[in-house]
Order: C-alpha cells, then sequence, then structure tokens
C-alpha cells in the first residue's frame, strides 16, 4: 500500500447524498409524474458522473478519503474510494439509469398504484448502495448496509398482495437477523484489535488468533453478510421476493442487494482477514465448499423451476458464488474473475430481468412454457435474452466467458483443479436452463397471436444492457475501465497478477 496515497475529497459523499437529495424532489412532484421521473434520471446521471469522476486519480494510485467524526472512539465515519469501492459504485451507478428508464416503462405499463413512493425508495436504495462501496471501515460499511435493508422492503411488498407480504416479512426476517450476526462479528473485531478499519492484507493479520476464535469469528462474519450474497442454505428468501415488480427483481439481482452481499465477502475475507489468514486457518475451504455446493445445488434447482423470475432467481443464487468461489481460492487471478464477474453478471442478470418484465407487461406471462414463439413477436427482447444466457453460460463474445476465463485460471494458479470442474459443470447447467427458453421463444410455434414489442422505454434498456454485455465481452478495458480496476484490486490484495 505504500506506493497509494489518499486525499480529502467531497465526491464520494456526494456520490451518495445526490440521489437521497432527489427523494424530498420525488416525493413533492407526485401529481406530476414527468418531473418525478426527471429527478429520479438526473439524480442518477449526476451520481454515475460523480463515481466516474474519481477514475483518473485512482489510476495514479490516488484514493479519495473523507472523515467525518467519530461513531466510537477509534471508529470514524469515513469514506474511502478504493479500487474495489469504485469498481462497484461504477457499475452500480450506471445500471442505475437504465433501470430508471426501464422502471418508468414498466410501472406506466401496468398502472402501478404508489409510484412515488416506488421512485423515492429506489432512490435510498441506490445512495445506500454506494455508501456501501465507499465505506472506509465496518461500522460505515453497517449503517449503510442495514439503511439497504430497510429501504428494499416497502419494493419487495410494492403490490401489497399477500404473496408480496410474505415476500417481504421473509426478506426483513432473514435479512435483520444476518443484521445482528455482522453487528456482533463487528463488535468482537473491535474488541480484539481496537480498530474496524477495512485494510488491504486484512485488519487482523497482525493480530494472535487462536483457530478457534479465527473460524467462529469468520463464521460469524459469514452468517452477516451471506444472507444478501445468497450463500445456501440463507438463499430462500430471495427466490420467494420474486413477488416485487420486476425493476425491483433487478434491483435485488444486479444492482444493489445481492451485490451488497457478495461485496461484503470480498471486503471482510480480504480486508478484515486477508488472504494470509483465510489459508492459516483454512478459512478459503469454507468459502470454497459453500461456494462450490451452493453454485450446482441452485443451477438443479432452477432446471426444474417453470416460474421464468424465479428460475432466473435461482440462477442468480448460483452466479452470486461464482464471486464467493473468486475469493475462497486466494488468487490474484481468480479474485479478478470473481470482481469481473461481479460487473458482467450485472449486465447479463439486469438483460435477462428486463426482458421478464416486459414479457409480463407486454404479453402477461410468467412461466417457461408459455413462451412458445414469443421471439416472432419480440425479436429485440428475445435476442437480448439469448444474448444474456450466452454470457451466463460462458461463451465469447459476451463478457460472461472473460469472468469464467480469470476463475478458471484461477483455480489452477492456486493448484485446485476441482474448482474448474464445478465451473465447467455449471456451465453445461446454465445451458441446460437457459437454452431451451431460447429455443421455445423462435422455434416453436405460437399458441395464440402475439402483437409486436413492449414500450420502447422497456426494450431500449435491455438491448443497451445486452449490447453492453457483448461490448465487455471484446473490449472489457474501454470507457469504465473494468478490466484495469479489478487489475489494481488484484494487485493491492496479492502484489501482483499471477
Amino acid at each position: 500500500m505504500s506506493s497509494w496515497s489518499t486525499y480529502q475529497s467531497w465526491i464520494p459523499l456526494l456520490a451518495i447524498l445526490v440521489s437521497l437529495a432527489a427523494v424530498p424532489l420525488i416525493i413533492l412532484s407526485s401529481r406530476r409524474p414527468n418531473l418525478r421521473e426527471f429527478w429520479t434520471i438526473g439524480a442518477g446521471v449526476g451520481k454515475f458522473a460523480l463515481v466516474f469522476s474519481l477514475l483518473p486519480p485512482l489510476f495514479q494510485h490516488r484514493l479519495a478519503v473523507l472523515n467525518l467524526g467519530e461513531i466510537v472512539t477509534g471508529v470514524p465515519f469515513a469514506l474511502k474510494a478504493d479500487a474495489v469501492g469504485v469498481f462497484f459504485a461504477l457499475i452500480a451507478s450506471f445500471l442505475w439509469i437504465l433501470t430508471s428508464f426501464y422502471s418508468i416503462g414498466y410501472v406506466r405499463g401496468l398502472s402501478e398504484h404508489k409510484q412515488t413512493r416506488y421512485f423515492a425508495y429506489f432512490a435510498v436504495c441506490l445512495s445506500s448502495t454506494i455508501g456501501i462501496a465507499f465505506s472506509a471501515n465496518l461500522a460505515t460499511f453497517i449503517i449503510f448496509y442495514e439503511i439497504l435493508t430497510i429501504a428494499t422492503y416497502p419494493l419487495v411488498i410494492h403490490k401489497e398482495t399477500e404473496e408480496a407480504i410474505r415476500a417481504g416479512r421473509k426478506y426483513l426476517a432473514y435479512t435483520l437477523t444476518a443484521g445482528v450476526f455482522l453487528i456482533a462479528a463487528a463488535t468482537w473485531t473491535y474488541l480484539l484489535t481496537g480498530s474496524l478499519d477495512f485494510i488491504p492484507g486484512g485488519l487482523l493479520q497482525n493480530t494472535p488468533l487462536a483457530s478457534q476464535t479465527a473460524v467462529t469469528l469468520f463464521v460469524l462474519f459469514m452468517f452477516g453478510v451471506g444472507v444478501k450474497a445468497a450463500i445456501m442454505p440463507l438463499h430462500s428468501w430471495l427466490p420467494t421476493a420474486m413477488a416485487a415488480p420486476t425493476p425491483v427483481s433487478a434491483l435485488l439481482h444486479a444492482v444493489a442487494v445481492v451485490k451488497s452481499g457478495v461485496f461484503g465477502v470480498i471486503r471482510v475475507s480480504e480486508f478484515t482477514f486477508g488472504p494470509q489468514l483465510l489459508k492459516d486457518y483454512h478459512l478459503d475451504s469454507i468459502l470454497l465448499v459453500g461456494a462450490s455446493a451452493t453454485i450446482i445445488l441452485a443451477s438443479f434447482l432452477a432446471l426444474k423451476e417453470d416460474n421464468l423470475k424465479r428460475r432466473l432467481a435461482y440462477s442468480t443464487v448460483a452466479h452470486l458464488s461464482y464471486i464467493v468461489l473468486g475469493v475462497g481460492l486466494v488468487s490474484s487471478a481468480a479474485l479478478l474473475g470473481g470482481m469481473l464477474h461481479l460487473a458482467f453478471h450485472a449486465t447479463m442478470k439486469i438483460t435477462l430481468f428486463f426482458c421478464a418484465g416486459a414479457i409480463y407487461v407486454h404479453l402477461h406471462k410468467e412461466k417457461v412454457s408459455e413462451l412458445d414463439g414469443i421471439g416472432q413477436a419480440m425479436p429485440w427482447t428475445m435476442g437480448a435474452f439469448a444474448v444474456g444466457s450466452l454470457g451466463l453460460v460462458g461463451l465469447p463474445p459476451v463478457n460472461g466467458w472473460l469472468s469464467k476465463w480469470c476463475l478458471g485460471w484461477g483455480s489452477v494458479t492456486a493448484e485446485r483443479p476441482l474448482f474448474l470442474i464445478v465451473l465447467i459443470l455449471s456451465g453445461l447447467l446454465n445451458a441446460a436452463y437457459f437454452f431451451p427458453i431460447v429455443y421455445r421463444a423462435f422455434f416453436r410455434p405460437a399458441k395464440e397471436k402475439y402483437s409486436g414489442e413492449a414500450s420502447p422505454l422497456m426494450v431500449v434498456p435491455l438491448v443497451i444492457t445486452a449490447g453492453l454485455s457483448i461490448f465487455f465481452g471484446i473490449f472489457p478495458d474501454v470507457g469504465f475501465k473494468l478490466f484495469q480496476l479489478a487489475k489494481e484490486a488484484a494487485i493491492l490484495l496479492f502484489g501482483g497478477l499471477r
């Protein structure tokens, strides 16, 4: 870390606050939908611009930091825009813009009730997500992590049906319980070290720990972040939460909630414990076993699911654990692959959820078995679905091939080829539950007459995310510098890329 310097900057805080500041404007514009949605999109563009402005100094090895006073003695409310945080914030803030446009088409297409509440809580969710990305320590992280939990609840129950209320209760039960574990683990860490800072190489690296203490503390942390990361058996809230509107599902799966969970796994594993402690206490084995089991079991559950959104949900459960696997392999190449998959899965999965929402709004179809022939009426939508499917299987030129390649390379360099087999088997299972959907849509005769595509407000965002998935598969370092950012994080933690 000696080659890195810091500088005081308000940009991380402004990036958090910009969408929060839009909330009262959204509420006051409730009777003027166009103005209300202008504030939503304007805040999204502003947030992305602020995050993007952090890239040039970051590539000069300068980190933006801001200390806003102490929470408790020795634990400041502090922000830091390091490579890992900027990487996460960049993808979340950009996809929020597209999700905002898509949401307008979705809620208007279905004449959804309480649209102002929907957009207001959506903005709070994204503020807390950027706060999670830029948290400099565990205490700040937990504050934003729990705000995200609470702010997402009204979105999960938005339809206010009995099914939605049950889903919301289950979501809160799981995530708030996880928060208790996370706070307990952070408190124990503070008692051991007198600090909660995220330090490359690990806050605990120079703290003498008994083996039982290290394992117990790590398990506490994994219960704390593993619920949102949907590591089995902590995953069951996620398929249930598909009762939410489709843009919320996209928010849950691609932009904010579950990605905050796997981001928490990265922060705790690499910055609280550190790569060496993961190896010394065999904590990496906990991650590898949990991730591998989740990848395979969730893929089999996706295979038998006829509801399209629930099939996508189980796919998300599996793919989140690719990122956990990348951390558990304790290899710079695997971490690179895991971080790339955090971003690339976001563009691919948000595409698939956008497609599912467009199908539901336009045709009122929710089941895979009902999709025969719709590709002839909705070629752009189902073409985008095919692109996302190819990427999640891991086939070029869609970006998923690159993150999976790096994960496979990491399993070889870590001398753990068994996990390369897990990746290959998972790819085959992905093909088994995605390709039949594409086949049905394009190569089976339609059971009824369909009329054209959904609203451009819905179709244009999904075509853009599908296009980005292909673009990043060919040019991963153009524009957003995602590959370079992920590489900087791997070098920061491991001293090089190998």
